[in-house]
């Protein structure tokens, strides 16, 4: 008698929306499922988080990916830097990737970034300056 072969395994399903790679390509325009220019934008990516590393935004000992499997919770924790974490990293790698056509328009974008830059710094700095809380231990 023989056992049946097991189902084939099925790969887990990542979020676009939580996604680095694929969240960085769909603000590019560029579909999740379109892997022609992943290497490029991988790198672009790569680059804004040694960028944010030196902010003092991410893990102290740098961050990288190489797929569309690590989620921007992985990145970072802070709720508060999602947002604006987001748009700094497609904009850094638009800039490299696919700037604007005219000198105005990447001046416009670089302005945007360096004031992203600027308030993630304040909400890291923010972020230290807040004690953690303590939570009460329960008696028994």
């Amino acid at each position: 008698m023989t056992l049946p072969d097991p189902p084939p395994e099925e790969e887990e399903e990542v979020d676009p929306g939580n996604s680095i790679l694929d969240t960085t390509k769909q603000l590019l325009g560029i579909p999740p499922e379109d892997t022609a220019f992943d290497i490029d934008v991988l790198a672009g990516i790569n680059s804004a988080f040694m960028s944010l590393n030196q902010l003092g935004v991410g893990p102290e000992e740098g961050f990288s990916i190489s797929d569309n499997t690590v989620l921007w919770e992985d990145f970072v924790d802070d709720l508060t830097l999602f947002g604006g974490l987001k748009n700094y990293v497609s904009m850094k790698v638009k800039l490299y990737f696919d700037p604007p056509g005219t000198s105005f328009g990447v001046t416009s974008m670089e302005n945007l970034i360096a004031e992203l830059e600027e308030r993630m710094k304040l909400q890291v700095e923010l972020s230290a300056e807040q004690p953690e809380e303590e939570i009460p231990e329960e008696e028994e």
